[in-house]
């Protein structure tokens, strides 16, 4: 099996953060409160650009199913928080952000925003759920379910077309996902910016850690400091202990079978490792130009829906795209209201610069 490793960093931080207002407190929970009321009555939005501080956030009309009464966001964090709430504010960082500038350098971010708007911790954070990604290219498989042997009481296959598209053990305090990253991207998460990352998109395979608090601390690991010291141990023991990958023989006893190339590099990797993440500047053009395509081969898709219409009324067998995209744009005309155009154009690119891909 030929395999070639490509990444390998922090996908999902989930964090609890304990803060108390200073003298200098400048968060207004009533204010807060007053906005998210007029945003959940207005008919044109669910959303709304505010500046908190030293950042600039989306504020959702709603609350939070876990109890929390405020939820706003940006290109980095996902923020549920209330004045009343213990712990009163849990941050998700967000995948793209913990690529491009890592896990502490965004923990460091957030305490100051914290900072900017008058407020410090009254304890340590505590980390809630860490996801380890190693990303791989591999050409092919040449392992199936029965190559894994795990301490996980529980373990699913995903397959499409036939074709498995992932392996995952466990499913509660730990869970390894072995994975098409590629397939995963093209039809849910649409991570392309990724594709920068490794040089490539295709045939790219992640094996994914997913361990949540109450491991995490078995490990001693609660706070930023803590998982710097000690996430290799954490991961020594995963690649180790809990599920590995190994090569079928015919010995009945299973832990005897030789361990996979794949998994020897992996735990190579781990025996080396002080520290994940993967810093490289973020091509927002990129981006922006990924976007816009995605958006045009939608446009390309309701132009054909339009000449279809279009024959349907004439009863003509000949269609040009032309003519169906002036029909498109004659209804759009109709619809603009050079009043409101600008607002909403300037209202979409905030929210755009501000996380909403």
């Amino acid at each position: 099996m030929s395999f070639n490793f490509l990444i390998s960093g922090f996908d999902t931080i989930e964090c609890a953060y304990y803060l108390i207002p200073t003298d200098q407190s400048q968060l207004d929970f009533v204010s807060l409160a007053v906005q998210k009321e007029n945003l959940a009555r207005s008919k044109n939005s669910k959303q709304q650009a505010i500046k908190l501080g030293s950042e600039e956030f989306l504020l959702a009309s709603h609350g939070t199913s876990s109890g929390y009464p405020f939820l706003i966001e940006n290109e980095a964090f996902i923020v549920q928080f209330g004045e009343f709430n213990t712990p009163n504010f849990f941050v998700k960082f967000r995948s793209i952000a913990l690529w491009h500038h890592g896990a502490l350098k965004l923990h460091e971010r957030f305490l100051a925003w914290a900072a900017s708007v008058g407020m410090i911790q009254s304890q340590p954070e505590r980390l809630s759920r860490i996801d380890f990604a190693f990303d791989y290219h591999l050409s092919e498989l040449d392992f199936d379910e029965d190559n894994f042997i795990s301490k996980a009481e529980k373990d699913t296959q995903f397959r499409k077309n036939g074709k498995v598209q992932t392996f995952q053990f466990g499913s509660d305090q730990v869970v390894l996902r072995t994975y098409n990253k590629v397939d995963e991207i093209n039809e849910k998460s649409k991570k392309t910016w990724l594709f920068d990352l490794w040089g490539m998109d295709h045939d790219v395979w992640r094996i994914e850690w997913q361990v949540r608090k109450d491991y995490l601390r078995q490990l001693g690991i609660s706070s930023f400091n803590s998982l710097a010291e000690r996430q290799g141990d954490l991961l020594r023991v995963l690649v180790k202990d809990h599920t590995t990958l190994r090569i079928k023989s015919s010995d009945s006893n299973r832990s005897r079978w030789s361990m996979h190339p794949l998994w020897l590099d992996l735990i190579e990797r781990v025996d080396q490792m002080d520290g994940l993440g993967v810093i490289k500047e973020l091509d927002e053009l990129a981006l922006l130009e990924e976007r816009l395509t995605r958006i045009a081969i939608s446009v390309y898709g309701y132009v054909k829906r339009v000449a279809a219409i279009d024959a349907l009324y004439t009863g003509n067998k000949k269609s040009y795209m032309d003519e169906a995209f002036q029909h498109l744009q004659n209804r759009v005309t109709e619809l603009h209201d050079p009043l409101t155009w600008q607002q909403d154009v300037d209202r979409r690119a905030k929210e755009m610069r501000l996380g909403e891909w």
